[in-house]
């Protein structure tokens, strides 16, 4: 499928209507029409491009007190597929999925560092070749290629600006990866890949805010209302870790003293295990199979952790009052010690008695809710295209 493939969404009627069908399926076309408001004739015509199209299809499982049983509509998952891809900072990782996010081919490629930007982008047209050569799928049915990047990315031309661990400026990934491959590319930091990928298939029902925290090599965070990323006045919105935890602290790879990132991030954890341990050969994969084993000093240092989190967490709550929060990233395997301190830190400190109920988890997507993240990017258009607030 061509770039021309989001020419299917010609309206916002017809995305709302494909839209209800998604979250509400199986529905008839008049439970549609009365969630909607939009008027039967209109549904049912839509609803037959949308059969003739491929995206919906019919089954009789409705109920009936008598009469025939109404027709029931469905996403039809398997008309098109997407590619997406985790975008480094140690490795790209890529997928292939159907409209529902089921991984049909994987494929991945460790980064060799220093690398400069055209090494970077072979890297990822390596991995894109390979699950198209790998596939069985019709590849005139893959509708475009999503890539989580970390780092400040321009969404409007996909440029990546600035990815600090792979010390890389302006790379001009949409424009490179479309002439490839010619088809729709669209790039987004990681951290909001990871957010509207959570919204998307996470299981968090009709909830209208969210946030999803990615604690790992870095911190950061993506915020989600209504089903739509919030971006902020100048895209930088959701930078969490680099806000201001110790203003005499270390200094961040950002500049700034004391960010929160120099504190919970695993390179962080790793640095304040190390200097409390005196052993230099520490990683914090070492001090979490340490405290699995139980060492006190180790349970301690992730309950500390699990605090400063917390702290940074109720901050967060007062700022933005999200009625979800979801934690993610390599950090957060530690979650039977530190969870428990991260919610009784939000108990004892957030500012009202609603604050203190902003539920907090952690992902149920595992290591693909990147990648997932991905995904969702070439979803969101062909189901909701209007998706950016700021």
């Amino acid at each position: 499928m061509q770039r021309g493939t989001f020419q299917l969404m010609k309206s916002v009627n017809k995305s709302i209507i494909l839209n209800k069908i998604r979250t509400a399926e199986p529905i008839s076309r008049a439970e549609i029409a009365k969630e909607t408001k939009i008027t039967p004739p209109t549904v049912s015509s839509i609803v037959k491009e949308l059969i003739d199209q491929g995206l919906v299809k019919e089954s009789r499982l409705g109920h009936s007190s008598g009469g025939r049983k109404p027709t029931m509509l469905h996403i039809h998952t398997g008309a098109f597929y997407v590619i997406g891809v985790d975008a480094g900072p140690e490795a790209v990782e890529g997928v292939l999925t159907d409209l529902s996010g089921h991984i049909l081919q994987r494929s991945s490629c460790l980064l060799k560092k220093p690398i400069t930007s055209g090494q970077f982008i072979e890297v990822l047209k390596n991995v894109i070749r390979t699950i198209l050569d790998l596939s069985k799928v019709n590849q005139e049915k893959i509708i475009g290629i999503g890539i989580a990047m970390h780092g400040v990315v321009d969404t409007e031309t996909g440029m990546s600006l600035i990815a600090p661990n792979l010390n890389l400026k302006n790379t001009p990934i949409q424009a490179e990866l479309e002439k490839e491959f010619d088809l729709r590319v669209k790039v987004e930091n990681d951290a909001r890949a990871m957010a509207l990928g959570e919204s998307w298939f996470g299981g968090h029902g009709d909830i209208a805010s969210m946030a999803v925290v990615n604690i790992g090599r870095g911190v950061g965070a993506g915020v989600v209302i209504n089903g739509k990323l919030y971006y902020g006045a100048h895209g930088i919105a959701g930078e969490f870790g680099h806000m201001t935890i110790d203003m005499n602290g270390e200094i961040c790879e950002c500049g700034n003293r004391g960010c929160l990132q120099t504190f919970v991030s695993g390179a962080a954890i790793a640095r304040r295990g190390r200097h409390q341990l005196k052993d230099s050969r520490l990683t914090a994969k070492d001090l979490f199979d340490m405290a699995e084993n139980g060492n006190q000093a180790c349970v301690d240092l992730f309950h500390e952790t699990g605090h400063i989190i917390g702290i940074g967490l109720t901050n967060f709550i007062h700022l933005v009052n999200p009625r979800k929060i979801v934690l993610g990233g390599g950090v957060m395997k530690g979650e039977k010690f530190m969870m428990p301190t991260i919610i009784e830190t939000i108990q004892k400190n957030a500012l009202t008695v609603e604050a203190r109920q902003t539920k907090v988890t952690v992902t149920q997507l595992g290591d693909d809710v990147t990648l997932l993240g991905a995904v969702s990017l070439l979803l969101v258009e062909l189901f909701d295209p209007i998706k950016k607030i700021g």
